[in-house]
């Protein structure tokens, strides 16, 4: 009986409650919050002792290159297949475009379904509890993992334990949806429900048998997206016109509250969705006043708080229950017990059409990633990243000139077909409509100064050849 199991980590979402740290594209699971590695680094890094031949990673179009450069940084790249989700349609279809794929090439593998996001401080527990759930799901049962409550948590959905199938794995008799306070303290009292981590293992066939008998319409979307795709670099693009088609459902609500075969097992693995700063005080290192800080931080008469500083110096003084976070670009002081509102703030930067809630200063390309300087009318200044032998493509601008100043490594540039060398502290002006594009030939980054001048300095600006 085939015991393989393919890892597939969903990475989607904004995990706007994180803001101003997480953006729409540069949302958390890029993050390094609690370890030296970031989010989805740790996700894979945890999975390594299940030695699996390959995983698989689902995520949008706008976070290709992160994931890529991720997974590149840690030697997973080799090992893993990274399908584009066309457009958002939440985790069943995701799951759907994994299973698909994975039958596609003859194999029926056991898909261990994670988030990319997620907090797991207790590895051991976690295989621990993968291992109880094995011999279940290879007799064809939808496993999912109940995380046993510390608190009554009002920022979680819960699972209801239904009828004992041996220590610690039970029936599922329902899910819940995140509760009010003292129903939440009536679940924790009651000690038969538990925390739905969002974690599955299922067959990949078991998995498209249940959609195909409660979503069918999703089920033959996916299917017929996944066998018209195409291969771009080292990226899977399912058919867009195709999965359109699909209902944005969750696995929950598209076969979990409808299955008979679903399976919970329970265990206690320090899991955390990290789904806001008062989530992430709770599971980070605290002083002896209850306070976290990272960066350059001075406290006074502080107790219980939580400061991110990556930009400058931050003084507290006579303040508690704090949560503080300062970037480039953006500074956010809230209280502890309101931070579940800090998506409001996140939604009036998107409806008033500002840039904070889009992105960092910093923006990431397949070539490497830029910072942004300084802007103001006419101009904008840069400092660009381009990795060792990566390559801007051949493009021109018909309403901005660039001046470009070489401050690290040798670039490569190519203007109206002349080619040649700019080394550190040389400088080269592109003027407007010119074609031109820039390599970095070296075996080291390439850093250079870029200004944009102009009467329209828009992304959009950008012909490429």
């Amino acid at each position: 009986m085939n015991s393989e199991i393919i890892p597939v980590i969903l990475s989607g979402g904004s995990g706007s409650r994180l803001w101003p740290l997480s953006r729409q594209h540069f949302p958390k699971q890029f993050l390094c919050l609690s370890e030296s590695r970031t989010l989805i680094q740790e996700t894979l890094h945890r999975i390594e002792s299940l030695n699996s031949k390959e995983n698989i990673i689902i995520c949008n179009e706008e976070h290709r290159f992160l994931v890529a450069e991720q997974l590149r940084e840690n030697d997973y790249l080799n090992k893993t297949s990274i399908i584009l989700e066309p457009i958002a349609r939440n985790t069943a279809p995701a799951i759907a475009l994994a299973a698909f794929s994975a039958i596609s090439k003859g194999t029926d593998p056991l898909m261990l379904v994670l988030a990319a996001d997620h907090v797991i401080t207790d590895p051991e527990n976690f295989i621990i509890a993968i291992k109880k759930a094995t011999p279940f799901a290879l007799k064809d049962k939808v496993i999912t993992f109940g995380i046993q409550p510390k608190k009554a948590e009002t920022g979680y959905g819960y699972i209801q334990k239904g009828d004992c199938l041996t220590s610690d794995v039970f029936t599922v008799a329902k899910f819940v949806e995140k509760p009010d306070s003292l129903t939440a303290e009536e679940y924790l009292a009651s000690g038969n429900y538990f925390w739905n981590s969002g974690i599955f293992l299922v067959k990949a066939s078991v998995y498209l048998s249940q959609l195909q008998k409660f979503a069918p319409k999703i089920f033959e979307s996916c299917r017929e997206s996944v066998a018209q795709s195409s291969h771009d670099m080292i990226f899977v693009r399912p058919d867009e016109q195709c999965f359109s088609r699909c209902e944005s459902i969750s696995i929950d609500y598209a076969i979990m509250e409808h299955t008979s075969d679903g399976v919970m097992v329970i265990t206690d693995m320090d899991w955390s969705d990290v789904g806001s700063w008062s989530s992430l005080w709770d599971i980070s290192p605290k002083s002896e006043s209850g306070n976290f800080s990272t960066g350059d931080v001075i406290h006074h008469s502080t107790t219980n708080s939580y400061i991110h500083n990556s930009n400058g110096l931050v003084a507290t003084v006579g303040i508690d229950n704090l949560v503080i976070v300062n970037t480039k670009d953006a500074l956010l002081v809230a209280n502890k017990d309101h931070v579940q509102d800090v998506k409001k703030i996140y939604e009036h930067l998107q409806s008033s059409g500002r840039s904070e809630y889009l992105s960092h200063t910093a923006i990431y390309r397949s070539w490497g990633h830029y910072e942004r300087i300084d802007k103001g009318t006419g101009f904008e200044v840069r400092k660009i990243f381009v990795k060792p032998k990566a390559k801007i493509d051949l493009q021109k601008h018909y309403h901005r000139a660039e001046h470009w100043i070489v401050v690290k490594g040798t670039a490569e540039v190519t203007k109206n077909g002349e080619t040649f060398l700019l080394t550190e502290n040389e400088s080269t002006y592109i003027s407007i409509g010119e074609l031109h594009s820039m390599r970095n030939p070296g075996s080291y980054p390439l850093e250079i100064i870029e200004i944009h001048t102009g009467s329209y300095l828009n992304e959009d600006d950008n012909y490429s050849a």
